[in-house]
């Protein structure tokens, strides 16, 4: 399954939605962007988080989605992020390369199953805490 081109936090739950129910996806709208996951490798220490998601701010890029998981006994995050393909996004992956907290940085569409899988474990995440 391919990802649709989504630009707004509304068209990704719809998304998401339409992965748990087994629908169609959503068709994209008119000015809608693809989206691109960004996989930062961080050190794991208070702040890092938002000196990367303040550079982000700084430079009005909106993050659609943020996922943060401790790896490797919690001395490293992983990262997670979420954003529209962007005449902007080469620059903004070149300079958050350069914070000192930030170990590596891989770009990929954001496509594809890890995106179902994750869609997945929200959704039952959301059922087990629902009520």
């Amino acid at each position: 399954m391919s990802m649709p081109d989504i630009a707004q936090p509304a068209r990704f739950a719809q998304f998401a939605q339409s992965i748990q129910s087994g629908g169609p996806a959503p068709a994209p709208a008119a000015d809608a962007r693809p989206l691109v996951a960004l996989r930062l490798t961080v050190n794991n220490h208070p702040g890092v988080m938002s000196h990367v998601c303040g550079l982000f701010a700084r430079r009005a890029f909106n993050v659609e989605a943020i996922l943060c998981t401790p790896v490797n006994g919690g001395q490293v995050s992983r990262i997670w992020l979420l954003v529209a393909e962007d005449e902007r996004l080469e620059q903004m992956v070149r300079q958050v390369r350069k914070l000192h907290d930030v170990l590596d940085v891989r770009r990929r569409p954001a496509g594809g199953e890890a995106f179902a899988r994750l869609a997945d474990c929200m959704a039952a995440w959301e059922r087990e805490t629902a009520g």
